[in-house]
């Protein structure tokens, strides 16, 4: 007995003072003490195993809507790049800077789109702060939104929740952003130069609907923002006519504002202002996430490393 526990004493040490000649002594010995502890190996990776089964069934599914865009290349300075270099220096000389640097107005959206006071503006305007904040959940059958009850009192149309410390009951203008940035994907189809923005969400309807909010809005929006930019820019420029009396000055003002004016209309008429829908979106039938086999492969792992440590650890302090 005292030999077999002597021989078991030196095949862990050999685990931690290692030489070139006990590199097999090392692996023999840990596959021994894991031979020796398998059934409480196999018991631990089971109770990991459920655990994860537990969980993958527990997280409801998600749906990802997906839209495809075509960058419309308009110049946020809407045309005064083809009569920059042509009238630049006779503007200059009355005092005006017609200047075109900057990015197309479809690649300042793509950044505003992310953006906390973009997001806050959307997220009022379309009053989506209970389905974005509170929901937890979709009825496949009823096609309805279940609503998370310890955060949003669906009945009587309450904000319910505890909230954090420094927060409010109804979420603050933040958090929804939080909710609304974690649900939202932009990103590069390849080199074609297309962008596939998606929306993910616990309704398939939902992600959907949002989706083609989102991208109507930021066209109407980017709109909006460049036709008070233009007819500033026509209303300086009328004042600048009247303060010189150069007629190559005039006469390249002039020209200016029509070019501005051409521009104003044509944007006018157009809804896809920056993106252009390439690919409309669809009401997806398959679930985005949770990646269920993955969940209870990981906690698999995990139990199964959590056993062979525990195991060695025992090992090591028992014969200590």
């Amino acid at each position: 007995m005292q030999e077999k526990d002597h021989t078991q004493e030196q095949v862990i040490d050999s685990l931690y003072y290692k030489d070139s000649d006990s590199e097999q002594i090392d692996i023999l010995a840990l596959l021994n003490i894991l031979w020796k502890g398998k059934w409480l190996l196999i018991c631990v990776c089971f109770v990991f195993l459920l655990i994860g089964v537990g969980v993958a069934l527990y997280l409801p599914n998600k749906y990802k809507a997906t839209v495809i865009v075509q960058p419309v290349e308009t110049e946020n300075n809407l045309g005064l790049s083809s009569l920059a270099s042509k009238f630049g220096g006779l503007a200059s000389l009355a005092g005006v800077n017609i200047g075109t640097d900057g990015a197309s107005d479809s690649r300042i959206a793509l950044d505003i789109i992310k953006t906390w006071s973009y997001a806050d503006r959307f997220i009022k305007n379309n009053n989506i702060q209970v389905p974005l904040f509170a929901a937890d959940g979709w009825d496949r059958e009823s096609n309805n939104l279940l609503i998370d009850e310890n955060l949003y009192d669906n009945v009587n149309k309450i904000w319910v929740r505890e909230p954090p410390k420094g927060k409010t009951i109804e979420p603050t203008s933040w958090e929804l952003f939080e909710e609304y940035d974690d649900k939202l994907t932009i990103k590069p189809t390849g080199d074609s130069g297309l962008v596939e923005i998606s929306f993910t969400h616990y309704s398939p309807y939902i992600a959907k609907e949002w989706l083609e909010l989102l991208v109507a809005d930021v066209n109407t929006y980017m709109k909006a923002k460049a036709l008070e930019e233009t007819y500033g820019r026509i209303q300086y420029l009328e004042e600048k006519i009247g303060e010189t009396s150069i007629a190559e000055i005039r006469a390249a003002f002039s020209e200016l504002i029509q070019e501005q004016y051409k521009n104003a209309m044509l944007a006018e008429v157009t809804d896809e202002y920056v993106f252009k829908v390439v690919s409309e979106a669809q009401v997806p039938e398959e679930k985005d996430s949770p990646k269920r086999v993955i969940i209870i492969a990981i906690f698999f792992i995990l139990g199964a490393m959590f056993g062979m440590i525990y195991l060695i650890t025992r090992a090591f302090f028992k014969n200590k």
